[in-house]
């Protein structure tokens, strides 16, 4: 380990001080170049949740019921032997 320095530096005066008021201005400003999305985009989107979520929520209860009748009959052969 010959060679290897870490270095940790404490500057914290780097950081720049902004008072509460100024603050407020700049989430203003950066909340006003928020590009928010109409109406119907939200609609869509939250219908195309919706249908993907039970898409995949039926997937799912397929695949859970295949792997769940595999383990019964796996499980039924062990009991016969």
């Amino acid at each position: 380990m010959r060679g290897l320095v870490i270095v940790v530096s404490r500057r914290l005066d780097i950081l720049a001080k902004v008072t509460p008021g100024e603050f407020i201005r700049q989430v203003r400003a950066e909340t006003a170049k928020v590009v928010w999305p109409s109406r119907k985009e939200t609609v869509t989107t939250a219908i195309m949740v919706v249908i993907m979520t039970l898409t995949l929520g039926l997937f799912f209860f397929g695949v859970d019921a295949i792997f769940s009748q595999i383990v019964q009959f796996l499980l039924s052969l062990a009991s016969k032997g």
